[in-house]
């Protein structure tokens, strides 16, 4: 952009130059043939005009030095041959003439002033004056292409330096930005590495001036950020701690109560708050999973994680749950581990929602199979089900939060958005598919090996 409009600022006004200086070098050449035939006519007039008058003198012919001849005396350009003139009176008798005008055509009515004339195979420009007192015609003309060879100086001395410099101009210039931005690309390169979930204060050596406020404005949004979210860890540690306190303190006394001799609607009736209660702290681990997701508190540090023993941990916590649903649970087979670079307690998070959302819609009898593998360059987490699956016009909704396939079942439709999170933190994609039974829903995680 910066060449662009030196371009367009540099070219107009070296054109506007050339053709100023083009029409003043004219006027002044002009003005010096003007100026030579006024002189000569003087000089004649004084030397005697009656003396050219006569016929008997013949004409004087003034030689030129030529070329060849002055390259062999001065070994330099001459420029006689470019300029001539002539003197004959108003019955065009020549009285005096320079070698090179001594062919030139004479006017059969001669007027004063400017004209142009081809001869011998140059143009040349003429001024004629026409001295009515002293019956005298003075023509004074010079070459064109002595005019072109001036035009030709004028072009390289307004336009070499153009065309030469903005070239070197523009490579200047590129260096420059190029170097004026190379804080810019260190701040880039400072805030490509760093790690996700990093909020330690950006250190950029030597940074220039202008500089200095965008790194101390990041520095200010990094701490409101991590006061922010010590804040909501905070809050979703209380969290946990005031609301499973009461709901385990209920549990165990609604055990309690179970235990002893009831009457019928009354032991029903504890039973379905016990069933009501565990689903609320369903709801409450899983919300402050979410929660944690999003704070990043969940993510920290990468590390290497053994998926192997972060799925058999899981299964290993389902196990009453899968025990009491009466669904069949498989675990494909698998090597003895999977290690990939993660967040532990994301990918814990990732496996026992994809389970329990798949045991929450299969029929008691129903199928459930986990499966873990590497392939073309990815770590696939796949989990398959013969429940009632999800239409395909239906599949792009069920990450939303709180959205619920069914009104049937008892989840809150946050299952699948914590498992989205945790696929997020991986950089994986999810894809919805059908299984390969044909009944029911498989569901793919792709985590790209890093």
């Amino acid at each position: 952009m910066i060449i662009a409009v030196l371009i367009a600022v540099l070219l107009p006004l070296g054109l506007y130059s050339y053709h100023r200086a083009l029409k003043e070098t004219r006027e002044l050449l002009d003005g010096r043939l003007a100026q030579s035939a006024r002189t000569l006519d003087v000089l004649i007039r004084q030397a005697g005009v009656e003396a050219l008058r006569k016929p008997e003198l013949g004409s004087l012919v003034v030689p030129i030095l030529g070329r060849k001849a002055e390259e062999q005396l001065l070994h330099t350009r001459t420029y006689e041959a470019e300029v001539g003139y002539q003197v004959f009176d108003m019955h065009n008798h020549m009285r005096l003439t320079t070698a090179n005008f001594a062919q030139l055509p004479l006017p059969s009515t001669p007027v004063s002033g400017f004209d142009d004339h081809f001869f011998e195979g140059y143009g040349w420009r003429i001024f004629t004056l026409v001295d009515d007192v002293n019956d005298v015609v003075v023509r004074v003309g010079e070459r064109d292409d002595s005019r072109r060879d001036i035009t030709r100086a004028l072009w390289l001395d307004l336009g070499l330096p153009q065309f030469v410099g903005l070239p070197l101009l523009a490579i200047l210039v590129g260096w420059a930005v190029r170097r004026g931005l190379r804080p810019l690309e260190r701040l880039r390169q400072a805030l490509a590495s760093r790690a996700p979930g990093s909020r330690q204060p950006i250190q950029l050596e030597h940074a220039p001036q202008e500089l200095q406020p965008v790194v101390d404005a990041l520095n200010m949004q990094l701490e409101r950020l991590e006061d922010a979210l010590e804040r909501e860890r905070r809050f979703s540690a209380d969290v946990a701690h005031e609301l499973r306190t009461p709901l385990a303190s209920t549990i165990i006394h609604l055990d309690s109560a179970m235990a002893t001799q009831l009457p019928p609607d009354a032991s029903a009736a504890l039973t379905s708050a016990q069933s009501g209660l565990a689903r609320l702290t369903r709801r409450i681990e899983q919300l402050l999973a979410l929660a944690r997701l999003e704070a990043g508190a969940a993510a920290g540090q990468r590390g290497e994680v053994d998926l192997i023993a972060v799925a058999m941990n899981v299964i290993d916590e389902l196990a009453p749950l899968l025990g009491e649903s009466g669904v069949e649970f498989a675990f494909a087979e698998h090597d003895d581990s999977l290690k990939i670079q993660g967040y532990e307690a994301a990918l814990a998070a990732l496996l026992r929602n994809l389970i329990e959302n798949a045991m929450h819609h299969v029929p008691t009898g129903g199928q459930v199979q986990l499966s873990l593998r590497r392939s073309q360059g990815a770590t696939l987490i796949e989990v398959i089900d013969n429940g009632p699956g999800i239409p395909l016009e239906r599949r792009a909704s069920v990450f939303a939060r709180f959205h619920r396939e069914s009104s049937g079942g008892d989840g809150y439709g946050l299952g699948l958005s914590i498992v989205q999170r945790a696929a997020q933190l991986h950089d994986a994609t999810i894809e919805l598919l059908d299984a390969p039974s044909g009944r029911g829903l498989r569901v793919r995680v792709a985590i790209p090996q890093i």
